[in-house]
């Protein structure tokens, strides 16, 4: 069997940055119509460099549908700190699927799940005959680095990426991919809103995961931690265990997605009536990598 080069996109991390790096300067981009479409024109941006970078044979993009998930069943506060999403960004979220259509990508999502889930679960799925690239902004979604899973992380400015292997990845982070989750568990995470152990912060949970590797190695060595470390542990044993389950990305959704609807063959005349319909300005380029 060939193997193919999946890139497995994280839509909704595009289309956020898309966003806010535009709209930071007010610049929403409208169409005679009055919808904003700035979210969109930078994902498209981002999302073709990427592809003229990586030359995936096959790529699908995955979707949050809806804010709620099962994660909220086991923790009510879970992403309970974000703020409804801007009013002109709103209009895009069906908007961006509709321009992925275009391009002949599959758009695959699953109500109750994230995002991550899906792309965890089709990384899983693809790994042992495939390469797969997973195209994100997301730290969380380290986890998931394995043999024949990379995780591009988007840095600052276009076409900029860091590439995270099975190879390189503890050199760059200390630890390995598999205890991503538990010093997550130990440090929580603000931007989802669930707090971990009280008092221990990303230095010392690194330092612990180091020394005991794993979440049930510390708890089975606490006669040798500090008395400080011991206590907070204790405290709050209970939300370890819990942040334990709300980091981990589950790879075993009921999603799927047929190899071959996700082949790489965009169609311009497919793609060029969708984005005119956007009233996007400088077409070609955009045009020139899609037609690669």
């Amino acid at each position: 069997m060939e193997k193919n080069k999946i890139l497995l996109v994280d839509g909704m991390a595009l289309l956020f940055r898309g966003f806010f790096a535009t709209a930071f300067r007010g610049n929403f981009m409208k169409t005679s119509e009055g919808i904003p479409t700035n979210g969109i024109y930078q994902f498209l941006r981002y999302f073709l460099d990427a592809v003229d970078m990586y030359e995936p044979s096959h790529v699908i993009c995955c979707w949050d549908m809806g804010s709620k998930t099962f994660r909220n069943e086991i923790y009510p506060d879970y992403k309970a700190n974000r703020e409804a999403p801007p009013e002109e960004l709103v209009p895009q979220f069906d908007l961006i699927k509709e321009v992925v259509e275009a391009f002949n990508i599959p758009n695959v999502g699953l109500e109750n799940y994230e995002a991550d889930d899906c792309i965890g679960t089709l990384a899983r799925l693809f790994q042992a005959d495939h390469e797969i690239i997973i195209l994100t902004g997301d730290q969380d979604m380290l986890q998931l680095v394995d043999e024949n899973i990379h995780v591009s992380i988007m840095r600052k400015g276009q076409g900029n990426y860091e590439l995270f292997t099975r190879e390189n990845f503890f050199e760059k982070k200390g630890i390995y991919p598999h205890q991503v989750v538990d010093m997550k568990a130990l440090m929580g995470d603000s931007a989802d809103n669930y707090p971990g152990v009280k008092g221990i912060g990303e230095k010392t949970a690194l330092r612990l995961i180091k020394e005991y590797q794993s979440i049930e190695g510390l708890l089975a060595n606490t006669d040798q931690l500090t008395k400080g470390i011991r206590t907070k542990l204790e405290t709050d044993l209970e939300m370890l265990h819990i942040s334990r389950e709300l980091a981990e990305i589950k790879c075993d959704v009921p999603v799927s997605c047929e190899l071959e609807t996700a082949q790489k063959r965009f169609d311009r005349t497919k793609i060029e009536p969708k984005l005119e319909s956007l009233e996007f300005k400088n077409l070609d380029r955009m045009l020139a990598i899609s037609a690669k």
